[in-house]
């Protein structure tokens, strides 16, 4: 595992504590020597994990689609940093660039980004791990929901079980590493298309 794509907000929320967990997670990742792949913002959480990836000495490439480039305020200073035409590209040049996926606190952006991803390996189009930065119990309700999923039979537990979760970035690292590889099979559809 060589790179690390992170979804994560381009606000940096109301609570503290998302700053100091995208500050951790941006530590982890370079003290690892794993190169974070994100969305290319300046700005939130995204702006605070790139600043702290590149100040722990890491790598850090940014993904922005043009449209958004000024909004969000591109991070120049990352060591790399594309700019696409769509989202659609966004998304597809991330998942191509990673080796695992990590969501740190969001909104709509970042929960869309996750659940595609998480579809994505449900469906077998990858067999990259996906997981959960919990912080301050932020994923709760969707935990919550996702074990209501299968309770209520629109989700087995094994593809449950392809999204793993933690509050401590280390920790959730260490899963990724230890996670067994699950089987891809040719896709039906193509990335983006679902």
């Amino acid at each position: 595992m060589d790179r690390i794509c992170v979804f994560a907000g381009s606000g940096a929320g109301n609570r503290e504590v998302y700053r100091e967990a995208a500050q951790r997670l941006g530590e982890a990742l370079a003290g690892r020597g794993l190169q974070l792949v994100y969305g290319g913002g300046h700005t939130g959480l995204m702006g605070h994990l790139a600043d702290a990836t590149l100040g722990a000495g890491g790598r850090v490439v940014g993904i922005i689609p043009e449209a958004l480039r000024r909004p969000e305020l591109a991070h120049e200073g990352v060591t790399r940093l594309e700019v696409v035409a769509t989202m659609h590209e966004r998304k597809r040049r991330m998942a191509d660039l990673a080796d695992a996926f990590i969501a740190l606190p969001g909104g709509i952006g970042t929960l869309e980004e996750l659940c595609e991803i998480f579809t994505w390996a449900q469906l077998g189009l990858h067999a990259k791990p996906c997981g959960l930065l919990n912080v301050g119990g932020f994923y709760a309700p969707l935990i919550a929901f996702l074990d209501a999923m299968v309770a209520e039979g629109f989700l087995r537990f094994e593809q449950r079980d392809l999204l793993h979760e933690g509050e401590d970035p280390q920790a959730l690292l260490a899963a990724f590493a230890s996670a067994p590889a699950t089987p891809t099979r040719a896709p039906r559809i193509g990335p983006g298309e679902t």
